[in-house]
């Protein structure tokens, strides 16, 4: 091993050592101070909130100050053509809400501040065949004038029609891929019948070449595709970001350490490799609709796939506890879900009581959502893509 390799090994356990220190010192202070004001008597919710607070099954209120909702994850439909043994938003319910009060709950949230929202699912171009789903594309960016509209898929719904109807309207749209083999992805459970996941990809990635909207791809990284070398294909897809991590099991669902690295490429491409949490009553636990412990990897294996994709540089990681906080997340009744606990706790809907109650239950941290680079260059229009 070269001496510049040895260094930046060095440099990456330090910076892993402190992030994780810091996690647990938080979780201490946090501790200690909500044990003081019980000893105390004191208490920063109402008798109103507490019992709301119970009744959801929730640990009370995140934040006292008002919180900004800049970005949002919007999960509209839990139903989905693909089983992925991994996936975290499992079909549980088949409950879509109403177009007209999707558009209300947008417009609350565009009032209190947001600028980028994101469509997932479940599969998003599934419900009404994607029609429901350009619509509030079109909405976000035609009526509420967001300056960021993305959507994450499996791309096996999407027809060229959408594009030419909807294509103007969307900023990002990304793509889920693991694996460039094919008997891969049918062992991950990604894929429908007879349908060629990797054909849709390449034909989905060359309209959004043709339509002008930016093209991303997400991986899990699992014991399925650990050892596979994906530096040529995404190359030659040219992705403005590609997001890969491990799935990790640690007992009672709470991961203690992650990387989370920010991968900037040449030409001002961007790529980063995250982990994902398992949810407990999603994909892990006695009530879920999925089992993702065989996907484990151990740390090690997770490292050696970025070793061999090392040629993507400027490694920089990122803690479970910034990935767990930092991100907002609505389910198809429009209530955010707080994740800390290793399973979804849902606030009340911000229909019923709007965006300001309701982000209090979320568990979202503004401050490291700003500290991990939430904010970048999200809109299209600003990107200066080369088409």
């Amino acid at each position: 091993m070269q001496l510049c390799d040895k260094l930046d090994l060095v440099r990456l356990l330090l910076q892993l050592c402190i992030s994780n220190v810091h996690v647990r010192l938080s979780a201490l202070l946090t501790w200690t101070s909500e044990w003081l004001r019980g000893r105390t008597g004191q208490s920063k919710l109402t008798p109103k909130d507490q019992s709301r607070a119970t009744t959801a099954g929730q640990r009370g209120p995140h934040r006292v100050q008002v919180t900004t909702p800049r970005s949002v994850n919007y999960h509209f439909t839990r139903q989905c053509n693909y089983k992925c043994g991994f996936c975290f938003h499992t079909a549980k319910t088949s409950f879509v809400l109403p177009i007209e009060e999707a558009k209300r709950g947008l417009q609350l949230l565009k009032q209190a501040g947001m600028e980028k929202i994101n469509f997932s699912g479940g599969e998003p171009f599934l419900h009404q065949r994607g029609v429901f789903l350009g619509e509030m594309v079109r909405y976000c960016k035609q009526e509420l004038e967001l300056p960021s509209v993305s959507i994450v898929s499996n791309g096996s719904m999407i027809k060229e029609s959408w594009f030419q109807q909807y294509g103007d309207y969307l900023d990002i749209l990304a793509i889920s891929c693991d694996s460039f083999d094919e008997e891969t992805n049918r062992a991950i459970g990604r894929t429908q019948g007879r349908k060629s996941h990797l054909d849709n990809l390449y034909k989905v990635r060359n309209w959004c070449r043709m339509y002008k909207v930016a093209f991303k791809i997400n991986s899990v990284i699992n014991t399925f595709n650990v050892h596979e070398d994906m530096i040529e294909h995404i190359a030659s897809l040219n992705p403005v970001r590609w997001k890969v991590g491990p799935q990790v099991f640690l007992e009672l669902c709470v991961v203690d350490v992650d990387i989370d690295f920010v991968l900037m490429w040449f030409a001002g491409l961007t790529f980063q490799v995250f982990q994902c949490l398992l949810i407990e009553g999603e994909n892990a636990g006695g009530n879920s609709l999925r089992e993702a412990e065989k996907f484990v990897i151990s740390d090690q294996e997770f490292q050696d796939f970025l070793d061999r994709h090392r040629s993507i540089e400027c490694l920089v990681p990122e803690s479970n506890q910034k990935m767990r906080d930092s991100y907002l997340i609505l389910d198809e009744y429009m209530r955010f879900l707080d994740c800390r606990a290793g399973r979804k706790d849902p606030s009340k809907s911000i229909l019923d009581v709007g965006v300001e109650e309701a982000i209090k239950f979320s568990g979202f941290d503004e401050k490291m959502f700003l500290k991990r680079g939430g904010k970048y260059i999200w809109s299209k229009a600003d990107m200066k893509l080369d088409w």
